[in-house]
């Protein structure tokens, strides 16, 4: 494994000692959004390669309401959240007031959301315990595809971080124990398209990305008390990309996606450390740590973008041609890019055509090759045991032999569709569908 990993890993556990039984436990888990190395790749895990109702589902359980946050899974539980809609009305005297200076295509509810943490058991399914984080009445609706729980959790194996974006920002202990709560204000997102806020814990800090239409900022909170550490503002509008933490050189920056640019700031203070344009509209997909000195990030809406930049970057160099490598087409629009042994593997906007790029070339190894008997991705790419999997948004999951050429080994039908990520974790592969979470294993 790359030491820069490794690194990460030792600061991400609770500022805990560099032991090996420290790192193993991180790999052997999925405790954040894209796992755990925040690439989508799962070293220790090798799920099954077929499945299908009645074939391989060791279990399903049942989830209230709607949402796509991606499960996230330690040790013996399975962590999800969701928003249900009540019959409870708002007293229309009591709506939330809506601004005009926001343009929006879509129209609050005028009904009560229950916004709740749910943890299941990961042997059985059986559910251990759930929290309504909070209820409270919308102040915007959401676009048809996406929800009021959309950003997923993240665990540092002591507590669980959960962000409900506008509805609250809340810690809870691995039983269920509130621990703290924040509320950051709310969130005004492109023509009131809906909020996605992933929590990334290393060590004491907990960071937020609170871009928006007016007054972006990224947050680091201190993560045992919720307290604001620092805010950075930022010359943004609204993104939903999850920043990535990077060590390079003794320290650790903060990368995060934007439509302007991306910037890197330093974890300790908030401080900008460089920038860079180059990205298209409505930025989703998060960076990814190369481990060689590289951030690489991309989009994919309006246009396509992938850029490899180095950390040792200071200022503005959006015209200075100091990108390794850029690259022009075929980059995700809703999934974020696949990292495994120096090839980065990633799908165009949300369609089923496949790029896998050589990292220390940016030159592709397949270009926008077609996708059999899949329709259209939400879900970001995953992979372990030399295969990477691609589920896409009818719940069929295509399963490819990781190579430089399109080799699939299985086509897995679900009957319920799915937008979330999978989380891999032993021989156990997790999926959340629009109402249940499944447990796949042989």
């Amino acid at each position: 494994m790359n030491p820069s990993w490794i690194c990460v890993l030792f600061l991400g556990l609770v500022n805990a000692p560099p032991t090996e039984d420290l790192v193993r436990t991180k790999l052997e888990n999925w405790s954040q959004w894209r796992g755990p190395l925040a690439s989508g790749f799962a070293p220790k895990a090798d799920p099954p390669i077929h499945w299908a109702p009645g074939k391989n589902i060791k279990w399903r359980a049942s989830i209230p309401g709607k949402g796509s946050a991606s499960p996230i899974v330690w040790d013996d539980q399975v962590f999800v959240l969701t928003a249900v809609a009540t019959d409870r009305k708002v007293d229309p005297a009591a709506l939330p007031k809506v601004d005009p200076k926001f343009q929006k295509r879509t129209e609050a509810p005028a009904n009560y959301y229950q916004f709740i943490v749910m943890a299941f058991d990961r042997a059985t399914g059986k559910l251990r315990w759930q929290q309504v984080a909070n209820e409270a009445v919308p102040h915007e609706g959401h676009h048809p595809s996406h929800s009021y729980a959309a950003g997923s959790p993240t665990t540092d194996g002591r507590y669980l971080y959960v962000s409900f974006g506008s509805f609250g920002n809340y810690c809870y202990t691995l039983d269920g124990k509130l621990v703290w709560k924040r509320d950051l204000g709310r969130l005004n997102t492109r023509l009131g398209w809906g909020e996605a806020v992933t929590p990334v814990i290393h060590g004491d800090a907990l960071l937020l990305n609170w871009d928006q239409e007016d007054s972006s900022a990224l947050y680091c909170l201190d993560a045992s008390t919720g307290e604001i550490r620092w805010r950075a503002a930022r010359d943004e509008q609204s993104t939903w990309s999850t920043p990535a933490v990077i060590p390079y050189q003794g320290k650790y920056q903060v990368v995060l996606n934007g439509k302007k640019r991306i910037r890197s700031y330093d974890l300790s203070t908030g401080k900008e450390l460089w920038q860079c344009g180059g990205m298209t509209v409505n930025p989703i997909p998060s960076p990814v740590d190369g481990g060689n000195g590289l951030v690489y990030c991309m989009s994919g809406y309006q246009g396509s973008m992938a850029l490899a930049l180095p950390l040792d970057l200071t200022g503005d160099v959006t015209d200075q041609g100091k990108n390794l490598w850029k690259h022009g087409g075929g980059t995700p629009y809703v999934p974020s890019p696949l990292l495994v042994n120096d090839k980065l593997y990633f799908t165009k906007g949300n369609e089923v055509q496949l790029t896998v790029l050589d990292v220390k070339t940016g030159k592709p190894v397949i270009d926008r090759e077609r996708l059999p008997t899949v329709k259209s991705f939400y879900a970001s790419p995953v992979s372990a045991a030399g295969r990477m999997y691609l589920v896409d948004r009818d719940g069929t999951t295509l399963v490819l032999k990781q190579g430089d050429k399109v080799d699939v080994l299985a086509t897995n039908r679900l009957e319920e569709p799915i937008d979330a990520s999978p989380a891999l974790v032993g021989k156990q592969l997790f999926l959340r569908s629009e109402r249940s979470l499944f447990c796949i294993e042989e």
